[in-house]
């Protein structure tokens, strides 16, 4: 990571301040929604409420630390899995932006792995569901179970209340079940028997599912995946991956203990360093044309022919935040258009509903990548 994020910031930010403001704003009801915490142009430099924007988040020693430490974890994960450090990249940006990941792709590519050491290596407090069409939303949950001792109900929570949540294979589970997700991904909060029950921060999931294809599978509802920030596709290794990988298996196999001492999995930072970081990512400074050029994008959508049911304005929020988030891995104080451009496939393709029924997937991506050529980048 460069170690010069801060005067980066400085330069970058002069350069948003001087640049032309001929283009378009977008409407303003939408413009509320992603800009509520943008700054107020004024004579001298961008303000974010009563927080000088020129002020770089990274003069903080504890964020500065927190984030080399993040850096630490991005390589041990890159060393676990072989060859995919853009899905990596995208799993901790979706962690600092506190968002929900789903992870698509066949068996056996290292969905569940990633997911496992992610949480190990920040020492967060995690719990893995099996998905099965048997599965209740009791079982991810909890429930009151009777006290004959006491004569009262009993609260016990389920594996849900915990600090990363790994629902593993989700589309094998019953829409029901599926559904249980839904208020602790939107509120960090869930209902059982009439009384709620706050979820502690940080609190993420990271849900893997095969292709819907793949017999015995339940499509996820629209309104669940767009509960997701992120989706991922993992894919196959390539072959000098591949092979990496299987050395590596070959060693552990003739070593003495005969299997992998769990060095890699050591905790290299803990969840309260993570919730500082989450909290920095709210002093991103945004330019108000970053902001008009996220509801370009998705007002794109909407308005596509073969789009019927376009990204809605949760989209457009979650798009800046992650691009914030995106921001802030990459040691910058502010976000450019590269970041919001390298993420608006994996945010935005899963919340459209294409004409094409057929290959909707691959279809909404593709069309994304074209609403994105198409789009002027501001400058």
């Amino acid at each position: 990571m460069s170690s010069d994020g801060a005067s980066a910031s400085s330069d970058g930010a002069s350069a948003f301040r001087d640049a032309p403001s001929e283009s378009q704003d977008p409407p303003s009801s939408e413009k509320s929604l992603v800009s509520e915490h943008q700054p107020e142009l004024g004579n001298d430099r961008p303000r974010i409420g009563n927080q000088d924007a020129s002020v770089s988040p990274f003069e903080d020693a504890k964020i500065t630390e927190s984030l080399r430490k993040l850096d630490q974890v991005r390589s041990r994960l890159q060393n676990i899995i072989r060859g995919k450090a853009d899905v990596i990249e995208s799993v901790l940006t979706a962690m600092l932006a506190g968002g929900s990941v789903l992870l698509e792709d066949v068996p056996g590519v290292g969905k569940t792995t990633l997911a496992k050491s992610l949480a190990s290596l920040i020492d967060l407090k995690f719990a893995r569901v099996q998905c099965t069409p048997d599965l209740l939303p009791a079982d991810i949950l909890g429930s009151s179970v009777f006290q004959p001792a006491t004569g009262k109900f009993e609260f016990r929570p389920g594996p849900i209340f915990c600090d990363l949540l790994i629902a593993d294979e989700v589309n094998r589970a019953s829409p029901r079940t599926q559904s249980a997700l839904l208020e602790a991904m939107a509120e960090s909060q869930v209902t059982i028997d009439g009384n709620q029950y706050e979820l502690k921060q940080p609190f993420l999931v990271i849900a893997t599912q095969n292709p819907s294809g793949f017999e015995g599978t339940f499509p996820l509802p629209e309104s669940q995946l767009d509960r997701f920030l992120l989706r991922l596709s993992m894919d196959y290794p390539d072959a000098e991956s591949e092979i990496d990988l299987l050395m590596e298996a070959k060693d552990e196999l003739v070593s003495d203990e005969g299997r992998d001492d769990g060095s890699r999995h050591q905790p290299v930072m803990d969840r309260s360093e993570l919730l500082t970081l989450q909290s920095a990512v709210r002093q991103i400074h945004v330019e108000r044309k970053v902001a008009s050029y996220v509801v370009d994008l998705v007002g794109s959508t909407r308005r596509d022919s073969r789009i019927r049911v376009g990204c809605s304005p949760r989209g457009s929020k979650m798009l800046l935040q992650a691009a914030k988030a995106k921001a802030m891995l990459s040691q910058r104080s502010f976000v450019i258009p590269d970041d919001v451009q390298s993420l608006a496939v994996s945010v935005i393709a899963h919340r459209l509903v294409p004409r094409s029924g057929v290959g909707s997937s691959s279809s909404a991506m593709r069309i994304v990548e074209d609403i994105l050529q198409k789009t002027d980048i501001p400058v």
